[in-house]
């Protein structure tokens, strides 16, 4: 592998317009220009992974990482959890800080009795003490916690903050901090909670004015940066960096949670280069990149995804390679329905995805053999290791995930060889599927061990609504972040165009406002999934499919040369930058 040129100018999962040539757009298909590892298009995303992936061996972060470095990380580990349960009992409102500081800091995996625990004591006494005495930024760090906890309290205790006229006190304007705490309560909010949509409009519109007065200082940085990535809707451990550099100067603890980070950073870059070296090998072996010249060949792209949905524990090193070869498979079908087969050829394929035979095999152009054989063979296979792990054999789900996501495919194939463009709504139900999020989620629920058939687990109906939420905010962030990089016209097939046509008169500008309305309403719905599910056996498997709600604006954060720095700035310090040289 010489280097990683994917650019990732295209979607995370499969379905980017830049590789669909437009549901508008009558005519034969064109070949899309196929970024490959031998820098046949020219690089936007440039991080150098040479000789990570050449081995399934000990990455050298391992090799260098000094004997006692395993004492020292537990120690620190210990050391942070000796003061959590201190502040719990001494400082209640401090220890409400330091918990923050730990979800921020990527570390709460290590503390969730404790957490839990804290959390709990707070909720019980909240009924009582919420009211009167908090000020903002504690009403709402309380607020947030324990609603990210699962733990319900009414939104109507920020009416404490409003004047006679209903409206939240423009005194307030000075409370810098406690408005940034109150921007992030806002992002939790469920439909119908109207005092924290009054929340997010008065809290935002004072903080973009802060911003806008060109304050050069330390927290005007911080504002801008909760502005366009709150918490709530961001993977800690790949965003962290940035608060790293703040966390230093917070109470007495900071140094030492700072230094635990940037172990546990260190860490993590040992583990995640290990098994990108591992799926590597697998693609390799595979021989499919060979076998078809025109589709995407960017592992260490999809690598990513599943490190971001899964990157809270470093344990599940198997579920992070599976859903990878998953993943792989989405990208590579998506290519043979866009940019290789006819519309005979395609139908054809999803018949024998359908059908799930070996047999089936005979009735495939050659061209599609090699990658329908390996197709079944991976996932076969997958269903073999959760049966040997969890007790049974979700094969039957497993391909039905599969025939679903051809047939979506198949569908767009038609619209396009038709010249017939679906209303927006059809666009958005067919293209939720299109996504291959399902397929994902899917097999990661099966991986996580759910599903199983001796009771006491959950099971599809329950996670039906949270997999159409992250499926439709992936959708449309998908075509919101296409037609910026793309096309500006609202000619791109997308739901902006599709809109625009369902409903003339309607403009671009107005589209794309639509669009951010819904995927809005999506995230409220998925919070309430997210909340419905915390205390449930399913609780990984949704902040796994939360993390894939998250790192989707992160994949559309272009900038003007259609590049992704802040993604790319955040994959190189994940995976690859040494831990004395960041900060």
């Amino acid at each position: 592998m010489a280097s990683w040129v994917n650019g990732f100018s295209r979607s995370f999962l499969p379905c980017s317009l830049e590789n669909r040539p437009g549901l508008a757009k009558i005519g034969k298909r064109e070949p899309v220009p196929v970024v490959s590892f031998n820098g046949a298009r020219k690089q936007k995303w440039n991080i150098n992974v040479r000789g990570v992936a050449q081995t399934s061996g000990p990455s050298r972060l391992h090799q260098d990482c000094p004997d006692n470095f395993a004492i020292e990380y537990e120690e620190k580990i210990d050391e942070i959890r000796q003061l959590l349960r201190s502040k719990g009992e001494d400082d209640p409102s401090e220890s409400l800080v330091l918990v923050d500081a730990i979800q921020r800091g990527g570390l709460s995996s290590y503390y969730e009795e404790e957490i839990e625990s804290l959390i709990q004591k707070h909720y019980v006494a909240s009924c009582a003490s919420i009211y009167g005495y908090y000020s903002l930024r504690d009403v709402s760090l309380l607020f947030r916690l324990l609603r990210q906890h699962g733990h319900y309290i009414s939104p109507d205790v920020f009416n404490n903050f409003k004047g006679k006229d209903g409206r939240f006190r423009r005194n307030l304007s000075q409370d810098i901090r406690g408005l940034m705490e109150l921007y992030e309560v806002a992002q939790l909010s469920f439909q119908g909670e109207y005092i924290l949509d009054e929340a997010a409009s008065f809290s935002g519109h004072i903080l973009r004015e802060y911003c806008l007065a060109n304050v050069d200082n330390n927290l005007s940085r911080m504002v801008t940066g909760k502005l366009r990535y709150p918490y709530h809707k961001t993977i800690p451990r790949l965003t962290r960096k940035d608060f790293l550099q703040d966390i230093e100067g917070i109470n007495g603890w900071g140094k030492t949670l700072r230094e635990l980070a940037l172990m546990d950073l260190r860490k993590g870059q040992s583990v995640f280069q290990g098994e990108l070296a591992q799926v590597s090998k697998w693609w390799n072996e595979l021989g499919l990149a060979k076998k078809l010249k025109l589709v995407r060949n960017q592992l260490p792209k999809w690598y990513t995804w599943s490190m971001s949905v899964l990157i809270d524990d470093f344990s599940l090193s198997l579920q992070r390679v599976e859903i990878t070869k998953s993943t792989a498979f989405i990208y590579l079908i998506d290519d043979i329905f866009d940019v290789v087969g006819t519309l005979n050829e395609l139908t054809i394929f999803t018949e024998a995805v359908n059908k799930w035979e070996y047999a089936a095999v005979n009735m495939l152009p050659d061209y599609m053999k090699m990658c329908y054989r390996a197709l079944l063979d991976t996932t076969n296979d997958i269903g073999r290791e959760i049966y040997k792990r969890h007790g049974h054999n979700p094969i039957d789900s497993l391909k039905t995930s599969w025939a679903s996501l051809c047939n979506a495919y198949l569908v767009e194939a038609k619209w396009f060889a038709s010249g017939v463009s679906p209303t927006a709504d059809m666009h958005l139900e067919n293209g939720k599927v299109s996504t291959g999020v399902y397929v994902a989620l899917v097999h990661l629920f099966f991986l996580l061990g759910l599903g199983r058939t001796d009771g006491g687990t959950i099971n599809f109906p329950d996670i039906s609504q949270l997999l159409s939420d992250v499926a439709t905010i992936f959708r449309l962030c998908n075509d919101l972040g296409g037609a910026k990089d793309g096309n500006e016209d609202g000619t791109d097939g997308s739901y902006i165009d599709l809109c625009m046509k369902d409903h003339p008169g309607v403009s671009v500008a107005q589209a794309r406002e639509r669009v951010v309305d819904v995927i809005a309403s999506q995230w409220k719905s998925l919070n309430k999934e997210c909340f419905r599910l915390n205390h449930s056996s399913a609780s990984s498997f949704k902040k796994a499919s939360l993390n894939l709600a998250r790192i989707v604006p992160l994949m559309y954060d272009y900038d003007d040369n259609q590049r992704l720095p802040v993604l790319e700035e955040y994959v190189k310090f994940t995976l690859f930058n040494q831990t004395n040289t960041i900060i």
